[in-house]
């Protein structure tokens, strides 16, 4: 059984993602408390699936977010606009000229070697996106008059702020109020929520987010921490996914919240910050579906992994409808962005598909 997509006639977007995009600054090989230079990107968890979307698949996206109207808020935009992605639905807020009641948000991050993970101090307090409330888009035109056949977020931009939470339900609900198929990456960040309830408030804004979501992506940590589903009897030296007991866990979530069409997660065992073993696993009307495995993939930059394999997910469903497409799509790209700098896919559709294929690393004149 297939995804109820929208056909592409009848709507302006193929995706739009509602999240916060920050600067990030890269010290390369560097290590931040140290570093003299540093190479300026963009990123944003759930912006990312969107770029992804634009940059190497083609499809029509936008972004709904804040910035500040300031030389860092635009340059923001200008990283955006090089990715293709629409910009309408951003709201500018004022400078205050110190950023004392708005600023943009900044993600300092080490990319790891070795034995040294990746490191990220993100400085994001009191931002334009953390701000954004219910009330302040208009989804009755983004998803009733303009039309978009599938809408992305999640629990990074929940967590800003108890106003952010309270966005992103207003936003599914429009969402299926108007047929668009929803995505939600739990993506758990303890840090984010400890100051605005920790743990139980996760659960509770996360519980209710996901009584409106169609495709559930996350890991075994994220359907715990974030929805309360116990995973037990898992061995984490081994791909998890391939034990009966996160089957079983997925399976379980998918019987309380029976609107679950897709659950997704990527498979990451992690040998050192520069080599891991990658797979994808998804479910869809249930059966499993397993991508290929990519073992001792070598890593230059994993942030923004995960989110290259919700943008091939996302563009499996949207081109072919078929979740095995959708898996293999997925594992695809994420393990590609892990190659390049970056939080943002440098693939191209070709790479994706040759990897899906077998091909391999040779030199291509």
């Amino acid at each position: 059984m297939s995804l109820p997509i929208k056909p592409k006639d009848r709507c302006g977007f193929d995706c739009v993602s509602l999240g916060e995009v920050m600067l990030r600054l890269d010290p390369g090989e560097g290590r931040i408390r140290t570093a003299r230079h540093f190479q300026a990107w963009e990123g944003g968890g759930e912006y990312n699936v969107a770029r992804g979307l634009r940059k190497c698949f083609q499809l029509r996206t936008a972004l709904v977010s804040a910035f500040v109207d300031n030389e860092v808020g635009r340059l923001i935009e200008d990283f955006i606009d090089q990715g293709g992605v629409n910009t309408d639905f951003v709201q500018w807020r004022d400078d205050d000229g110190i950023g004392r009641s708005v600023r943009n948000g900044l993600n300092f991050t080490e990319r790891g070697f070795g034995i040294r993970g990746a490191v990220g101090v993100p400085d994001r307090g009191n931002t334009a996106a953390s701000q954004l409330k219910p009330g302040d888009i208009d989804w009755e035109k983004l998803f009733g008059d303009v039309g978009v056949r599938w809408f992305h977020t999640g629990g990074i931009f929940a967590a800003l702020s108890p106003s952010t939470a309270a966005l992103t339900i207003e936003a599914v609900e429009a969402a299926k109020k108007h047929g668009t198929i929803v995505s939600y990456d739990l993506n758990y960040r303890p840090s984010l929520w400890k100051s605005i309830g920790g743990l139980a408030k996760a659960r509770e804004v996360n519980r209710e987010i996901a009584r409106h979501v169609d495709v559930m992506i996350g890991n075994e940590e994220d359907f715990t921490a974030s929805l309360g589903f116990e995973v037990k009897g898992v061995d984490h030296t081994i791909s998890a996914v391939e034990t009966d007991a996160f089957k079983a866990m997925i399976e379980t979530a998918v019987k309380e919240f029976p609107n679950f069409k897709v659950a997704a997660t990527t498979l990451r065992r992690v040998v050192s910050a520069t080599k891991n073993d990658w797979s994808a696993i998804l479910w869809h009307d249930r059966s499993f579906h397993d991508s290929r495995k990519y073992p001792d993939l070598e890593i230059l930059d994993r942030v923004g992994g995960g989110d290259s394999f919700a943008s091939g997910l996302v563009f499996g469903f949207l081109e072919f409808n078929d979740p095995l497409a959708a898996v293999e799509y997925g594992a695809a790209h994420g393990a590609l962005a892990s190659t390049t700098p970056g939080d943002t896919s440098m693939a191209t559709r070709k790479e994706v598909e040759k990897q899906i294929s077998g091909g391999g690393a040779r030199v291509v004149r």
